[in-house]
């Protein structure tokens, strides 16, 4: 019978919410709220399957798992936190779970989109400080329409199509950057250059992954190309963003604002200037947290399981 290890449940379980029948009737399995390096090593001792979410599992312990290790799978999209030739080199599959929280996460962005340009953070934070004077007198902060704005999208895989779907219903032009362009038959979709795209754009949204290409993709240089009214939002991996270059350039004006899902590190230090800035929305790494999203999450990981037990592996990165 396979064994199975979720090393840190609680990462996606954090409110004993979740049916954990699809992967108990796969074998024996086993999980944990978290662990540690030592803990990891003690409990992966003959277990077939490990299970984690953004849990680092750098060379020098991947080194170390026993041969009944087969299968590695990372319950989410991103697998950063792995060291994918460590993992091949011992001949140990790694595989993620892509699709699963594309709903939640491009509704999240749209929300970011539709806080940013109503100002409603900031007019939020007004009534906060008992300054009613949006009410009394007049608008004080910008108040704009998505209608007619160009969107920019960094990435249009699953949740950047589910975006561009959105905005496309929202009115919004679209523009898109891939490493390798694509054609669209809507007119007012278009593929661009990464700096046409922040030129040209009112908002852009990241959906590409963390790899040793995208990290820091925007730095100063990039956001002086943003315009000085354009808004930034990231929910895919904070480090795609040089923080303190982007912190420089919210503080320096040079744009609009940001809608920030993703920070690098992640949770910011509590003294991080993004937390007491007006133009700035926050979230804790929401966007797949949905318990929705959540259980759908564990019955792709059962899927995932299932196919390489019998001989049909889906979703491996390290092929």
């Amino acid at each position: 019978m396979n064994k199975i290890v979720f090393l840190n449940a609680a990462s996606i379980d954090f409110d004993d919410q979740l049916d954990f029948s699809p992967l108990m009737n796969l074998g024996t399995f086993t999980k944990y709220d978290e662990s540690n390096d030592q803990e990891i090593l003690e409990r992966v001792a003959d277990q077939n399957v490990i299970i984690t979410k953004e849990l680092p599992l750098p060379k020098d312990l991947i080194e170390q798992f026993p041969s009944s290790v087969k299968l590695i799978c990372e319950a989410g999209t991103g697998y950063n936190n792995i060291d994918l030739p460590t993992a091949t080199s011992k001949g140990i599959r790694v595989c993620n779970v892509p699709g699963y929280s594309t709903e939640a996460v491009a509704q999240l962005a749209i929300t970011f989109m539709l806080n940013l340009s109503s100002s409603m953070i900031q007019q939020q934070n007004m009534i906060e400080r008992d300054d009613f004077t949006n009410f009394t007198n007049h608008l004080q902060v910008p108040h704009l329409e998505l209608q007619n704005k160009t969107l920019g999208l960094i990435g249009t895989g699953a949740i950047g199509q589910q975006v561009m779907k959105i905005a496309r219903a929202l009115g919004m032009d679209v523009l898109t950057y891939n490493r390798t362009p694509k054609n669209f038959d809507d007119p007012r979709i278009k593929s661009a250059s990464l700096e046409d795209l922040l030129k040209q754009s009112d908002f852009v949204s990241i959906h590409c992954p963390l790899t040793a290409d995208t990290k820091h993709l925007i730095d100063s240089n990039k956001l002086k190309m943003m315009k000085s009214s354009a808004f930034i939002i990231n929910t895919s991996r904070g480090a795609i963003i040089k923080e303190t270059d982007l912190i420089e350039a919210l503080q320096n004006k040079m744009i609009a604002g940001a809608g920030l899902d993703v920070q690098d590190p992640e949770p910011p230090h509590l003294d991080n200037p993004l937390f007491s800035m007006d133009n700035v929305i926050l979230t804790p790494h929401i966007g797949w947290k949905c318990l929705e999203s959540r259980q759908r999450l564990t019955g792709l990981l059962a899927d995932n399981i299932e196919a390489f037990m019998n001989n049909q592996p889906i979703n491996v990165v390290n092929e």
